[in-house]
């Protein structure tokens, strides 16, 4: 275990604030789709920040009120490669990267100025995590879900396709930077190097996804994914995002066993993603929310102390966690 070191103090206060479990929020897609938002383009989310930031704003307001913690940009599929693929300058892709960020804090802020009467809890530290994609992401034809990027892409590709977005994504203002949906051993590693090699000062999570509860979706051992992240003292969690509920439990044992930083899980509704089609299928794997929040007291006995949801999940889904977990006994393990 011995490389995990200290506990970081920006996830010890978080835990400590929020009883043991902190909440991160649910999709961001979806919810962005039925507020109206057409999304059907390689930069999905990401293109919400050039053509309707506001409805950003609303996303990020919902899942606040429903009890999420933390907040996940709307920067996934945001790489400066793909908005100059669309005709954009280097630094207007810069600018949106920023803006990503922006936009989540403004949220917070206007959420924790707010008296609504929907807001679940007064006093909390919200975190703004900001969101980065792995190199499939911004392939859009994928990827991800598979992690078989091909020979040409090594180590120094992944590095020097990621290094500018996540320096710039480092001075924005976030107060963390979650490495989303990683599907090889190849791209950990090389947002480790990086993460050094920059000096990068905030902190940062990996969030691994697998398709058979065993190991990521490239068929690369969990176990091995999880040390690397466990080796670097820039990593302050790690756990499985986007990913169906029914692996999760499996994962976290995983996961346990080679390190003692928290551990995060933010599965998806159990749908199947079509990269062809562009489209979740298979609607009979997927959960309802009761089913969903069914298994969050199991995952937080078995290690998880950072929840919530990925694809096709929402601020109900987030809400109905929220009530689970304050139901939970009160002096669970800190």
């Amino acid at each position: 275990m011995g490389h995990s070191g200290h506990p970081s103090p920006l996830m010890t206060d978080l835990l400590r604030h929020s009883g043991g479990v902190a909440i991160i929020d649910g999709g961001l897609a979806t919810e962005l789709e039925r507020h109206g938002a057409d999304l059907n383009d390689p930069l999905w989310s990401a293109k919400c920040l050039l053509t309707s930031p506001h409805l950003i704003h609303t996303v990020h307001t919902d899942y606040l009120e429903a009890g999420a913690d933390i907040i996940i940009t709307a920067s996934y599929q945001a790489t400066i490669q793909g908005f100059e693929a669309k005709g954009y300058t280097t630094e207007e892709g810069e600018t949106m990267l920023r803006r990503s960020v922006e936009i989540a804090c403004e949220a917070r802020e206007a959420y924790t100025k707010s008296d609504s009467s929907g807001k679940v809890l007064k006093q909390r530290p919200i975190i703004v995590a900001a969101s980065v994609g792995s190199y499939g992401a911004y392939l859009a034809d994928g990827s991800e879900y598979s992690g078989i990027y091909g020979e040409a892409v090594n180590l120094e590709t992944l590095k020097e396709f990621h290094r500018r977005r996540v320096k710039i994504l480092a001075e924005s203002g976030a107060d963390l930077i979650a490495f989303e949906t990683i599907p090889n051993k190849v791209e950990a590693q090389a947002y480790v190097e990086l993460l050094e090699e920059e000096n990068i000062e905030v902190p940062a999570w990996f969030a691994f996804n697998s398709k058979d509860g065993i190991n990521v979706v490239s068929g690369d051992s969990l176990i091995e994914c999880a040390t690397i992240a466990d080796r670097s003292k820039r990593v302050v969690a790690v756990g499985i995002n986007c990913t169906p509920p029914r692996f999760i439990h499996e994962l976290i044992s995983s996961i346990r066993k080679v390190t003692t930083k928290p551990i995060l899980i933010y599965p998806n509704s159990g749908e199947c993603y079509d990269a062809e089609i562009k489209e979740w299928v298979q609607h009979n794997t997927g959960v309802s929310d009761d089913d969903f929040v069914s298994y969050v007291n199991k995952w937080c006995d078995a290690g998880a102390c950072l929840v919530g949801g990925c694809c096709r999940t929402t601020p109900n889904t987030i809400r109905a966690i929220y009530k689970t977990l304050a139901n939970r006994s009160t002096d669970a393990p800190m």
